[in-house]
């Protein structure tokens, strides 16, 4: 496959692990709280090797002279 892939961001990633922490914490099941914790964990520990999708600066040019 050729072209560019889209990869989530670090921010992305981290927000998503959030979330299933809060999902853990709010089941009953602890079958599903389970499930949740280690799909947390897969993402946060995902997070740490993406790509930071914030913005950068613009490239300056130093003048010449």
């Amino acid at each position: 496959m050729t072209g560019n892939q889209i990869v989530p961001g670090k921010k992305y990633l981290a927000e998503q692990a959030a979330t299933f922490l809060k999902f853990a914490m709010a089941t009953t099941d602890p079958d599903v709280a389970a499930g949740f914790l280690e799909k947390a964990a897969d993402l946060s520990a995902k997070s740490k090797e993406a790509p930071d999708a914030s913005p950068r600066p613009p490239d300056v040019e130093r003048p010449e002279g």
